[in-house]
């Protein structure tokens, strides 16, 4: 069964809606991003990390942002956490080329550490303000389903009552997303950074449990 969750929109004066065209092709979408400046963290980031993935995926999953190395590649999903995704989609049987991957906020969000650029958490006025570019692609795609990676993705399309603790794996509905029911589990990096061996080995069965239970929502669906 399918639940119902309310959502509440956070008001931001910062958004992405000027710079996203009426077009719904995703090569036109994408080319169109680079050029966003909707909100301030198209300053620091390289370059605009827009999704990847069929028009006809089944399929979407969504993570928070791209992080150092997509920011430098310009595709989602391609360092650590994207090959730990990749393993955790095989296992549960769902194929890479099956699905679209993107983010809910398109720019790299970063503090300077030395050498390196750490992960920086995303404000909610960001993730909105970016949130226009995810409808528009949700809205392209038109997938089955969506599953969200992380709480800042789901918070992003089930508002920010929705806990990834309680709620992971339940099939939810918003009326506002392109998508007949919407999932979320954790972020394949929540994985990577667990304190020890036996958390890292919970999550993976977690997240691949969840993924598992997309797989077969689909599956119950025509093609």
């Amino acid at each position: 069964m399918i639940r119902r969750i309310a959502k509440s929109k956070p008001n931001a004066a910062m958004t992405a809606a000027p710079f996203v065209p009426a077009s719904r092709s995703l090569g036109r979408l994408r080319a169109a991003a680079t050029h966003c400046e909707g909100c301030p963290l198209f300053r620091p980031a390289t370059q605009t990390v827009f999704g990847a993935g069929s028009r006809g995926a089944r399929l979407v999953l969504v993570g928070e942002q791209p992080g150092d190395q997509e920011d430098l590649a310009g595709k989602p999903f391609v360092g650590p956490a994207g090959r730990l995704l990749d393993e955790l989609l095989s296992e549960a049987g769902i194929g890479r080329d099956d699905i679209y991957v993107t983010n809910a906020v398109k720019h790299f969000k970063w503090q300077q550490r030395g050498k390196r650029r750490l992960h920086a958490k995303p404000t909610a006025r960001e993730v909105t303000a970016c949130r226009p570019w995810l409808e528009a692609e949700l809205e392209s795609v038109q997938p089955a389903g969506v599953v969200c990676l992380g709480a800042t993705a789901a918070q992003s399309l089930l508002g920010n009552k929705f806990r990834l603790t309680r709620q992971h794996g339940d099939l939810l509905e918003n009326s506002e997303v392109s998508a007949a029911w919407i999932m979320a589990t954790w972020h394949p990096s929540a994985v990577l950074r667990a304190p020890d061996r036996a958390r890292r080995g919970e999550l993976r069965k977690l997240v691949i449990a969840d993924l598992a239970e997309a797989r077969k929502r689909l599956d119950r669906r025509p093609k």
